[in-house]
């Protein structure tokens, strides 16, 4: 259950504001939204039990330590991410199957390599579980995209983008941090190691965010 909870938290905030759940609002303005959400289920439902298999089978093959300090650096990383933002580049006029077939592969597509299947196969990697982490993951796909669709174009309301991608990314590097705390050995972490480290990742996040807001404009 935790490992289902902690990796439906992580999509939903990592969706927030990333190129398919602008690509999902996208669609939504030309094709029904129920027909979308059914689109965006399956291909989600099929990108993330190939991640969460990838993750699974790399924590087998690879000493745990190593895996979760990882997994814990992902995490600082798809935080800066979040921050940075993304932008569509017409994937959403990429395809021209039937409707469902459209959003079901233009999502698919969209998904490799973003930042919700990177997270998924990190998650599955820090709980070394299969079926627990692809229900977790591809609820929390359902629930962000469903959100941004409804509120975002049925509703017609602003979603306050700037204040989630910051709590967003703040979670996660909060997690990562931790993460890195408790698996890299005690003797690292000097108040040098310390300060030194945050440092960086404050000039990382302001680096970043600049980026985005260059990208946006």
């Amino acid at each position: 259950m935790t490992a289902f909870i902690a990796s439906l938290i992580f999509v939903v905030l990592a969706e927030m504001g990333d190129k398919t759940q602008l690509l999902a609002m996208a669609f939504a303005c030309r094709i029904r939204w129920q027909t979308v959400m059914w689109g965006v289920f399956v291909a989600t439902a099929a990108n993330h039990l190939m991640a969460a298999s990838a993750g699974s089978y790399l924590a087998s093959i690879v000493p745990l330590t190593y895996i979760k300090i990882a997994a814990a650096a992902s995490f600082i990383i798809f935080g800066l991410w979040t921050i940075r933002g993304d932008t569509l580049e017409g994937e959403d006029e990429k395809y021209t199957f039937s409707p469902f077939w459209t959003v079901t592969i233009a999502f698919f597509m969209a998904e490799m390599g973003d930042k919700t299947q990177l997270a998924t196969i990190a998650l599955a990697v820090e709980y070394n579980t299969i079926i627990t982490v692809w229900m977790g993951t591809t609820l929390g796909m359902i629930i962000s995209d469903g959100f941004g669709i409804i509120v975002g174009n049925v509703m017609g309301k602003h979603i306050p983008e700037r204040a989630i991608k910051w709590a967003s990314a703040l979670i996660f590097i909060a997690f990562g941090g931790h993460g890195l705390y408790e698996n890299l050995p005690k003797h690292v972490w000097s108040p040098l190691v310390i300060a030194g480290s945050l440092a960086a990742l404050a000039v990382s996040m302001y680096g970043v965010a600049r980026v985005g807001a260059a990208r946006r404009t």
